[in-house]
């Protein structure tokens, strides 16, 4: 797709990924209506962090995806909405489930009945690698199973299955990308690898939950080359895509990682609040991104070293923004 001139919500703009991708389609030439949620201090979230010519060229706007009424004025007139905008933290969805069903689920719900009344050409649905579950089969495809091991995922699965049904009841052109774990600059304390690379360059040693489960870790610039694809590429409606790398890393081997590239071993200590309950622990996520592959023409091109010794150095240079100490839900 020619982005320019094209009308584009994103939702969660002020996120990790959703500033990554605002910045990426305002480069495009995009009109980027940036949607972050309400607060009294006008705080733009990670969208400070863009260039002050990009970040100017964003039509910012405050507001909740609750709103179903304040959803509909922003879905009016756009040519594609990239939704994103979630709560993802899993620790906290244990404490606090009935928020994630309001924000996750109704929210998703406001958006896709907002663009089905204002007949949007293209909605792109976010969802998360987390709805599989412990891998019953690896490589997972899109044909994995769903399951429901945390508050956060079982949101997340109530809100793909409303995309599926507003396409398969109102043929509402919405498609839905499913990231593997995505890491990268800008990323809070509440992800595993700036919390391992924050207290790492604080001092010896880490506390971290689980060791041993294993993740599919995704550069930041990749994720966002598949959600331009979901957005641009024709006759992907109805349909979800895995964005992974197909490999997969321990979490003590992220340790080991970035001890390799800060140049020195790092201890670990594992602290009982930041393990999550034995049943609801996903223990092994590794994709199978063949689909992305062949309907996107997605691979992804930074590798997991690479991308982590960029992390380093953004972590590293905004050190302030991480509280030493603090487990982050």
């Amino acid at each position: 797709m020619n982005w320019s001139a094209k009308r584009v919500l994103v939702t969660g703009a002020g996120g990790f990924i959703g500033s990554h991708l605002c910045e990426a389609l305002a480069e495009a030439g995009a009109e980027v209506s940036a949607l972050v949620r309400y607060n009294a201090r006008g705080d733009f979230g990670n969208l400070e962090f863009l260039p002050a010519d990009v970040r100017r060229s964003l039509h910012v706007v405050f507001g909740n995806v609750e709103d179903s009424d304040f959803v509909s004025r922003q879905c009016k007139g756009q040519d594609v909405i990239f939704h994103l905008a979630a709560l993802i933290g899993i620790p906290y969805s244990y404490l606090a489930p009935r928020s994630y069903v309001r924000t996750n689920v109704e929210g998703t719900l406001n958006i896709l009945e907002a663009a089905r009344i204002w007949e949007v050409p293209r909605v792109v649905h976010t969802s998360t690698s987390e709805v599989y579950g412990t891998a019953l089969y690896v490589p997972i495809d899109e044909k994995h199973p769903l399951q429901g091991q945390s508050p956060y995922s079982a949101s997340k699965i109530g809100a793909d299955k409303l995309a599926e049904s507003y396409h398969r009841s109102f043929s509402l052109p919405v498609a839905t990308v499913r990231p593997f774990n995505t890491f990268g600059p800008r990323q809070s304390a509440r992800a595993v690898i700036p919390t391992i690379i924050s207290q790492a360059l604080r001092g010896e040693t880490v506390k971290l939950g689980n060791l041993h489960p294993t993740r599919d870790l995704t550069y930041v610039s990749d994720t966002v080359e598949g959600f331009l694809k979901g957005g641009a590429v024709p006759g992907l409606e109805g349909r979800t895509f895995n964005l992974g790398t197909g490999q997969e890393i321990s979490i003590g081997g992220l340790v080991e990682l970035v001890g390799e590239l800060l140049g020195r071993k790092i201890e670990c200590e594992v602290e009982a609040a930041r393990l999550r309950p034995a049943n609801s622990e996903v223990e092994r996520l590794l994709s199978d991104n063949r689909l992305a592959a062949e309907a996107l023409g997605w691979t992804p091109q930074v590798t997991l070293k690479a991308g982590m010794a960029r992390t380093i150095d953004w972590v590293r240079d905004h050190l302030e923004q991480f509280r030493g100490g603090v487990y982050v839900l």
